[in-house]
This record gives structure tokens, sequence and C-alpha cells, in this order.
């Protein structure tokens, strides 16, 4: 593996051949003393949640917690996302708080003001790769060419290992004459973008709110100026085409604010900057990180962050994950997206509270989401999707990370401890903040089963030992079977209700409130996983009474949840299949769901879910039962309207693969009548489509697996790679990121224009979908469904 060599800083040009030079920083009046007017400026929003890159150093644990202890210098709390071509939020401190909206240039010359973000074709890749050409750091080049010839950006992106800093280099390369381009932040500090203020002079520009501060500098000779957006930033000065205003500060009054860094003009000719966006407690600390990072140079950094030399950094990380190897040799793309989603799924864990894993370092739809108040969006911790997370470590080979993670649940398990909490204790909470700040109350029981699932897993597999599981259990693991086995009064928030499992407050997709086949059979492999963790620790009574109600609801599972009366008939079907949800005890009543995402009350005879398929992964039912072979038929009728079908075909590269939407009816999407974003004005619209989501892909492969080991059938095995694991990698977008949903070609497309089976704008990274694909690469490699619990299968399914 090779480095770019280190450069040196340039105030001025690199001259090209035959090209002349650059000019100087263009005159401007004086308005040093005045403060930007127009406060608080525009309403803001966040970015495009569609990202092609995410990035974060790899740093050590050392006991079990992240230390400077075990860190080159100090652990570095910084992440940052990249949208089309552009960096976009970007967080310090905890994982969730994000301190930037968007990082891009503005490019003025003559007769135009082009924004980089539409006005450029862009192109990302990795900066460190093997090789194979695999991804071996989360660092990024990014091209972005004008499309009408320009000029070109090539931007150069990491974070320093051992500092709270975002190091950009920038190559800009002019194709005509007098180019100036124009550095512009968007600050969201405190993760609003309505509290801040700016101010700055030379080479040093702030913005702050409350004890959080960031600064941008640079070497180069600049020009800063700040405003408030919409009424005194950079776009609005270049309205009348020409660079008019500079102002040091917007005073005392905060609001949405903006910072621009005018760099020298160009003619023909290419010029190199560095940029460090620095983050700490006060002005003087963020400027300290942004200095630190700078004197330590581009090239240190970046090689630091891989992991060159003493340093330990990304390749460190991939090369201790012993399964990655083998995985990356049965995937069909020479293993790129098996190495970029080992890292992006360990990218997305906060550094202060080890272990805290979240669902994607996105907002989704954020461009049409409000800034005003803080919002985690989907950085934040459900136990749901960090059991996905978690089992694909193990499946990489990682045991560190699950063990660490497995501690944490404690963290947003509700007991006594638990604010404003009263009520039966053991279920996991919702949605929190990594800090286990309360932020959604339901009770959705697969949530629960989840954490006694994969601690049941780490003492399989060794990664806790007798006395430790033994402990976990009577500190975490018994109290939350003992709720699956028989509920009870809650009370927390909005949320007074009365739990008798198996009927669940919210199923898998956080909406109805029913009998789920999905949680049904999560909550029978956490519950059989509890009696055997209940036989280790000396409690056979109680391990029976596991038992007997994971007996009692295997045996309600159909005559709750398998309707022999559908509305729906798909090519070989007698209208019998799993609903999605049943609200009563009659699944042949065609009883009405809640309304959700602007949908009316759907009928529940229509709704079919591809979830069913959990009751075979884990054990409950055999991969050729007859009512799992039955819901296929809709699951997969091509014969259904677009409302309520499920399954969608496309291609890439010649390729033809499948994808699924969580279940017909779904209204968590984009609208089919103007393609705008989900809730886009900040209400629901009757016409919101959710799309197909790729992990759903994955979930099909194991089955598929499954029934094909369980016919022998050898011949379908070996097809399993290139249908479904080549269909992940066909979802993955440039920068190998895997989407939450991707654009299904029904409706108007003209918003975001997306290309069939592009990941839409709802989130990217998904972790899920990314630990999904690593999980079915290994089930594939061993031959068996790595999500599998064999007590269940034992109990239930033989």
């Amino acid at each position: 593996m090779t480095f770019a060599k280190r450069l040196p800083y340039l105030v001025g040009c690199i001259a090209v051949a035959t090209l002349s030079a650059c000019n100087d920083i263009p005159s401007q009046p004086d308005t040093s003393a005045a403060a930007a007017p127009g406060a608080p400026g525009a309403s803001p929003t966040w970015a495009y949640s569609g990202k092609t890159g995410i990035g974060t150093s790899y740093e050590q644990y050392h006991n079990g917690q992240y230390s400077d202890q075990a860190a080159t210098g100090s652990v570095s709390k910084v992440w940052f996302s990249i949208a089309q071509g552009v960096v976009t939020e970007t967080m310090y401190g905890l994982i969730h708080e994000a301190q930037l909206k968007d990082m891009q240039f503005v490019v003025t010359g003559p007769g135009f003001v082009d924004l980089e973000q539409t006005a450029t074709d862009s192109h990302i890749e990795y900066l460190h790769t093997d090789s194979d050409g695999r991804p071996t750091s989360l660092a990024y080049k990014i091209v972005n060419t004008d499309k009408d010839g320009k000029y070109k950006i090539e931007k150069h992106i990491v974070t320093d290992p051992a500092h709270n800093t975002l190091l950009q280099r920038v190559t800009f390369s002019a194709m005509a004459d007098d180019i100036t381009a124009h550095l512009v932040l968007n600050p969201h500090i405190g993760n609003t973008g309505t509290g801040d203020t700016a101010h700055g002079e030379g080479q040093y520009w702030y913005a702050s709110e409350g004890d959080t501060s960031m600064v941008v500098t640079t070497q180069a000779e600049v020009q800063g100026s700040v405003g408030f957006v919409g009424r005194s930033d950079l776009l609005s000065d270049l309205a009348d085409g020409t660079r008019n205003e500079f102002y040091p500060s917007t005073g005392t009054t905060p609001g949405n604010v903006s910072i621009a860094l005018t760099l020298p003009t160009l003619s023909n000719a290419s010029a190199q900057w560095d940029f460090a966006l620095g983050f700490g407690n006060s002005d003087s600390a963020a400027k300290e990180q942004a200095d630190a990072s700078m004197s330590r140079g581009f090239a240190q950094v970046l090689a630091d962050y891989h992991g060159e030399g003493e340093a330990i950094g990304w390749q460190d990380y991939l090369a201790s994950l012993d399964a990655l190897p083998e995985l990356a040799a049965g995937a069909t793309d020479g293993g790129k997206l098996a190495y970029a989603s080992a890292m992006v799924l360990k990218a997305q864990e906060d550094k202060t509270h080890a272990g805290a894993l979240i669902a994607s370092l996105s907002n989704p739809w954020g461009d049409v989401v409000p800034a005003t108040e803080s919002s985690t969006g989907y950085k934040a911790v459900w136990p749901r999707d960090f059991y996905q997370v978690a089992m694909a470590f193990l499946a990489l080979g990682d045991t560190a990370t699950p063990e660490v993670a497995f501690r944490y649940l404690k963290k947003v398990q509700v007991g006594p401890e638990t604010p404003g909490y009263q009520g039966a204790p053991g279920w996991f909470l919702q949605k929190t903040h990594v800090d286990g700040t309360l932020e959604w109350f339901a009770v959705q029981l697969d949530q629960t089963a989840m954490p006694i699932m994969l601690g049941w897993r780490l003492w399989q597999d060794g990664v806790l030992s007798d006395t430790e599981a033994t402990q976990w259990y009577h500190d975490m693991l018994r109290p939350a079977a003992d709720f699956l086995a028989d509920g009870g009064d809650i009370s927390l928030g909005w949320n007074t209700a009365n739990i008798q499992p198996p009927f669940t407050q919210q199923e898998r997709w956080e909406e109805q409130e029913g009998y789920s086949p999905s949680t049904t059979a999560a909550v029978i492999a956490g519950l059989v996983s509890a009696a055997e963790l209940a036989e280790l620790a000396g409690e056979p009574e109680r391990a029976q009474h596991y038992l007997a109600k994971a007996d009692e609801y295997a045996a309600q599972l159909k005559p709750l949840t398998f309707t022999r009366a559908g509305a729906l008939a798909g090519s070989d079907s007698d209208s019998q299949y799993f609903l999605r949800i049943n609200r009563n005890q009659d699944p042949d009543d065609a009883g009405r769901l809640m309304e959700r995402n602007g949908q009316g009350a759907l009928n529940e005879s229509e709704i079919v879910d591809p979830g069913f398929l959990e009751l075979v992964r884990y054990g409950v039912l055999p991969a050729t039962d007859s009512a799992v072979r039955q819901s296929l038929d809709e699951v997969d009728s091509s014969q259904l309207p677009d409302y309520l079908r499920v399954k969608y075909t496309f291609n890439r590269d010649g390729k033809a693969f499948s994808g699924w939407r969580r279940y017909g009816g779904d209204g968590y999407g984009e609208r089919t009548s103007n393609g705008a974003g989900y809730a886009e004005g900040g209400s629901n619209h009757s016409d919101q489509r959710g799309r197909v989501w790729p992990f759903l892909t994955g979930e099909r492969g194991h089955y598929e697996l499954a029934y094909a080991l369980a016919n022998n059938d050898s011949a379908a095995i070996a097809g399993l790679k290139e249908t479904y694991a080549g269909a992940l990698e066909g979802f993955a977008n440039e920068g190998l990121m895997l989407p939450e949903q991707v654009w299904d070609g029904v409706g108007d497309n003209s918003t975001y224009q997306y290309a069939k089976g592009q990941g839409t704008n709802s989130a990217t990274p998904l972790a899920w979908t990314h630990a999904e694909y690593i999980k079915l690469l290994r089930s594939l490699n061993d031959r068996q469904v790595w999500d599998h619990y064999p007590a269940v299968e034992a109990r239930y399914a033989e």
C-alpha cells in the first residue's frame, strides 16, 4: 500500500504548463466595523441524507471504553458525512451532535455564480485501497468537475485521530480566466441551525453556541466574512454577480449563520489549499485543535488515520477481523463492499459511550427536515438495529465490539432508575440518545427479546464466561425474559398501558400494535435462550416458565397471524398467508389497522410483509413449512397493484435482481405525485410511498439458504451468492454505502430524479443493511444461517 507524498501548504498557485498564474484576493469595501444584518436568517434545515461516504478515526478500547491511554494523542470525537460531492453533517462530541450542516465551494467567474453541490459532476473514491481495490480506511477523494468545463475541484477528506479536527486538502483547477473559489460553511452548532453566532479575522473564522465552538482555518491567503443565511451570506451578496460585503461578525443576535472564505482568483491555473475544521468547548480550544492538526500536516494525519508505522488506524482494525478475508472471497465484487461495510459499522459507534451503536449517521430526508430544534434523526440507539449490527461484528470475527455493546445495553433498559417510569421492569427503550436520554417510549417486544438473544450468543461463542453470563442473566436478561413471559403495567411519558405478550405495542416497523409474526419469532427465540441461561444460573423452575410461555406463543402463532380468508391472491395462492400484523385474535376478519404515514386505516388482510421469514431464521418454523411457502406467493406477486405490491426487480450492469418493500400500503417514503421527500412541508401526505428496502433482499437470501439446505439442493446454494449477495452489492452507491431504501420506479421522480435502484434520501448508510450483507456472506460461507438458534429449532421446527 502506498500513500500520497506530503505536499507543502501553498499560499499562492501551482503553475499549470502554458497557463497563467493566479491573481490576488479581490478588493473589497471596508465594512470591518459592521455586524452582518438580517438576523436570524432563513429557517434552517439539515442536509441531503443519501450519503456517499462517512468517516471518523478508528480508536481502540481500553478496558472496554475509549480512553486517551489507548489513543494516538487523544480520542478524536469527530464524525463527518459526504453527500452530493460535499461535506455534510459533521458531528463533534456525541455522535448525534451535529455542528455543521455542510461545507462546499461557491465558484464565481465572468457571468456565473455556481454552487458546487449542483453545478458539478461528482466522483468519489477511497484514498486507501489494497492491491485488490478494497478500501482500507474511511478517507475519501472527491473530484467535482464543472458541467461546463470551467473548473475542477479535487478534495481529500480525513479526520485527525489525535485531535478533534476535520482536514480537507483541496486542489482547485481553473480552466478559464478570473475564476474565484469561496469556501462556504453553514454551521449548526449544538445540533440546531438557529442559535449560532459567528466572527473571525485573518485565517481564523469561528461559529459558536453555548459551550461549543468551531473554527475553520487555512494557511492560504483568504478574505473571510460571516453573515446570516439568505440575508447577508455570500450567496445573498452575490445576487448581483459581484462580491461587495465583508462582515467580521454576526453580532450578538444568534441565528442561522454562514462563513465564507474567499480564496485567490485563478486564471488557467491550479492551487492547493488545506483547510482545518477544529472543535472545542471554546474558541481558543477549537483553535488549538485546528492548529495542532495543521502543524502535524495533512500527510501525517492521513497516515495515522490509516494506521501507518506505530499509529493504530483503520487498516489495523480490518486486519483484526479474522473472518473478513474469507467473507470477501465469497462476494461477487472482490470484497470491496465487505471491507467498506466492516468500517462503516464500526464508525457508527459513539466514542463517549462505548458500545452505543446507532442506526445511521444521517437524518432521513434531511433537506426538508427543520433544524430549528435538536434532533437525532437516525443517529440514535434502537436495540433492534443494535442487535443486527452486533451480530454482524461477530460474523466478522470482532468479539470485542459486541461484548462492549452488550454491556452498554443496560443503559437503555427500563427499570426503577429510568426517569419518570412506573411499572413492570425489564423491557428496552424504543429509541434513545447514546447517553441513554429517553426519546421514544413505545414497547416493541422484539427489542426486548434481542438483547437476550445477543447475550446467549456471546455466551455460546465463549465471549462471556459462564460466570459472566450468569451475572448478566441476573442483572439484565432475567428482567427482560420476565417481561416477555408475563408482561405487565407500564407508564412512561405518554405511554400508559398493560402489555400482554405476544401482543406488542409496536412491531419492527414501529407503526402498528397487535400480533406480529416477526415480533413473535424474536419473543420465542428470546425466551428459549433465556431458559438456557436460567438453567446455567441454577433457576430450573424459571427456565420451565420461560419455555412454557414460548410453547404457548408458538401454539398461538398461526391462529393469531395466519389468515385463511385473505383478500390477496397470488398466482398459486389459495388466499392463505401470514398477515403483517393482526390487531385482534381473529386473522380472518379483515380488521382495520391504525392510520400511519399519511395512509388511511389499511385492511389487515391486504397487507403482507416478508417479516414472517424471521420465523425460519430463528428456528420457530422449518423453511419447508406450508404456511411460509404459501405466504411467499403474495409477497412475490407481480399481479398486485403498486399500492399493495411488495416485490420489484432491478437491473445493474446487465444483471437482474430483486428487492422488497416493507409491506404493501407503506407510506414511509417519497410522494408519488411530485417525488417530494417524506413529510415535506412538515406534515404527512396521502400519496407518500415507502420504497424497496435492500436489507430485505438479505433476509430473503437467508431464507433461501435455509430452504436449499432443507432440500439438500447444492445447485440452489451455489446460485445464492450471485442472486442475493450480488444484489446487495448492486444496491450500494459509488462510495459503497448501502441505503435504507431505493427508488422502485413508481410515481413522479422530478424532485430527486433517482435512477431505478438508486438509494433515496431516506437514510444512507443504514447500519442494518450493511449488517445484513455481512451476515449473509457469513451464512453463505458457512452454509448455515448465522442468526439461527438451534435450541429453538430443536423444540419447534424439527
